[in-house]
C-alpha cells in the first residue's frame, strides 16, 4: 500500500494509491479489505461530486488486490494525459486523482488520502491535526451513507411518477412514504402492503363472488383491485395529484401481480391496456394510469426470502436508496446507543463485501435516550437481528467481529 506522485510533461501531476514493488503480501490484509477501497471509493466520490464542471477528477479501482486488472479504456480516455502513467504501472493503481486550479480541493484529497494510508498503518494525526481529520472523514463518510430527504423524493414522484425507496431494515422507509402522503400529498391517497398471497385480482382486478337469488345463491362478477380503485379516486381528483402508497412492494411476486399492466408503467408516455372484464365507469375494460396517478413503494433490502424484482420491473420503477443517518441517532440517543451505532456501522463499513453492505442496521435500532433502557433495547431488537443474518449466512464472511459485537451487547 503506496502513495505515489507520477509527475508527467503535459499536465498537473497524478496523485495516486499503488501497490507498490513489495507487491500484496505486506498490506493484503488491508488491500484485502472491503473497508478499505470502500473509503477509497468515498473519498474519490467526495470530489467528484464537489467538482463544478462536472468532470471526472478521481476513480478507485472495484479490487485493488486483482492486479491482473488494468485500468479501463474508459477511464483511460478520461486521463489521457497520464497515458504514459498507465502503460507502466496501471495494472497496480487503484485510487487515482488529477489536480485542479482549485487547491482545495486538491489539498483535502491529499489530506484524505495519507490520513486514510496512516490510519491503517495504526497511526493517529498530531493533536492539532485531529479535529482536520475527523471533519475530512466525517465528510467523505457521507457518500458511504448519503441523506435522502422527503423533498427529494416528492421531486422524483413529480417527474417520474413511479417511485421506490429501498434500504435495510429500520431506515424508516415506511415512516418517509407516510410522512409524504400526508405532508406534501395532504392525505390524498391510500397505502396498501403487499405479502406473498397478494395477486393480479387483489391488484389489478377480477371476478369475486356476490350474493343473488339464483339457485347457486351466488354469480361472479368483475371487482376493481387496488390499482384501479386508485385510477378512479384519482379521476376524481380535479387535477390534484394522487399517491397509492404499497409498503414492502417486493413481497409479492411483481410480474404476477402486475401481469398486462406492467406495460402501463411508463412516466414519459401515456398507454392503455385492455382488460379481461368490464369494471363500469370510468374504467369498463380499459385501463390507463392518469398523469397524475403516483405511486410510491418500500422495499427492504434484508428480505431474501421473497421474489426478486425482476429487471423488466425494475427499470419501470426510480429507486432511492435510504441509509442509516448518524446526526439522527446523535440528537435522540444516548451515549451508549451512539457507540453502539457507531460499532455496529464500523464493521459493515469495514468487512462487509457489497451486498451485505445493504444488510447495515438503520438507525431506528439505537433511538433510545435512557441508557438502562438502551440496554435491554439492544438487546431485544438490534441482538435478534443480528443473529437472523448470522443464521442465513448474509454476513458468513465477517461472522465472527459480528459475533464479537453481539457478546459486547450481552455484557452491558
Amino acid at each position: 500500500m503506496s502513495f505515489v506522485i507520477f509527475p508527467v510533461d503535459n499536465g498537473p501531476c497524478l496523485v495516486s494509491l499503488v501497490i507498490g514493488t513489495q507487491g500484496l503480501s505486506p498490506d493484503e490484509s488491508v488491500l484485502g479489505r472491503p473497508g478499505h477501497i470502500r473509503k477509497v471509493r468515498a473519498i474519490c466520490n467526495m470530489v467528484n461530486s464537489q467538482h463544478e464542471k462536472g468532470e471526472l477528477l478521481a476513480w478507485s479501482k472495484q479490487d485493488p488486490t486483482r492486479t491482473d486488472l488494468d485500468v479501463p479504456f474508459n477511464i483511460r480516455q478520461i486521463f489521457s494525459d497520464y497515458s504514459s502513467v498507465f502503460d507502466r504501472y496501471g495494472k497496480v493503481l487503484y485510487g487515482i486523482y488529477r489536480p485542479t486550479e482549485n487547491q482545495e480541493t486538491t489539498a483535502k484529497l491529499l489530506k484524505a488520502f495519507l490520513d486514510l494510508m496512516f490510519e491503517e498503518r495504526g497511526i493517529t494525526p498530531r493533536a492539532g491535526s485531529i479535529q482536520d481529520n475527523e471533519n475530512i472523514r466525517a465528510e467523505y463518510f457521507t457518500n458511504l451513507f448519503p441523506k435522502i430527504d422527503s423533498q427529494e423524493v416528492v421531486d422524483l414522484l413529480n417527474t417520474r411518477k413511479y417511485v421506490i425507496l429501498e434500504g435495510p431494515p429500520g431506515i424508516g422507509k415506511t415512516r418517509m412514504a407516510m410522512q409524504i402522503l400526508s405532508e406534501n400529498y395532504h392525505n390524498h391517497g391510500t397505502t396498501i402492503q403487499f405479502h406473498p398471497n397478494t395477486t393480479y385480482e387483489t391488484f389489478i382486478g377480477g371476478l369475486s363472488p356476490e350474493k343473488d337469488t339464483s339457485e347457486l345463491g351466488f354469480h361472479f362478477t368483475p371487482k376493481k383491485g387496488e390499482l384501479i380503485e386508485a385510477v378512479v379516486e384519482t379521476l376524481k381528483s380535479d387535477g390534484r395529484s394522487y399517491l397509492l402508497n404499497i409498503d414492502e412492494i417486493n413481497r409479492a411476486d411483481l410480474s404476477k401481480v402486475l401481469g398486462e399492466a406492467i406495460y402501463l408503467f411508463e412516466p414519459k408516455s401515456a398507454r392503455k391496456v385492455k382488460l379481461a372484464h368490464d369494471y363500469g365507469e370510468p374504467i369498463f375494460n380499459v385501463l390507463q394510469l392518469p398523469e397524475n396517478l403516483h405511486i410510491l413503494g418500500t422495499m427492504n433490502t434484508a428480505d431474501r426470502s421473497i421474489a426478486i424484482v425482476d429487471v423488466a420491473v425494475r427499470r419501470r420503477f426510480a429507486y432511492l436508496k435510504l441509509w442509516p443517518q448518524m446526526e439522527v441517532v446523535m440528537q435522540n440517543s444516548c451515549e451508549l446507543m451512539q457507540e453502539a451505532f457507531l460499532k455496529t456501522i464500523s464493521i459493515f463499513v469495514e468487512y462487509s463485501n457489497d451486498e451485505a453492505f445493504n444488510l447495515v442496521p438503520g438507525h431506528s435500532y439505537f433511538l433510545e435516550i435512557d441508557p438502562e433502557k438502551a440496554k435491554n433495547t439492544l438487546k431485544v431488537e438490534l441482538v435478534p437481528l443480528l443473529e437472523e443474518y448470522l443464521a442465513q449466512g448474509y454476513v458468513a464472511s465477517f461472522a465472527d467481529s459480528i459475533r464479537g459485537h453481539l457478546q459486547w451487547i450481552e455484557s452491558l
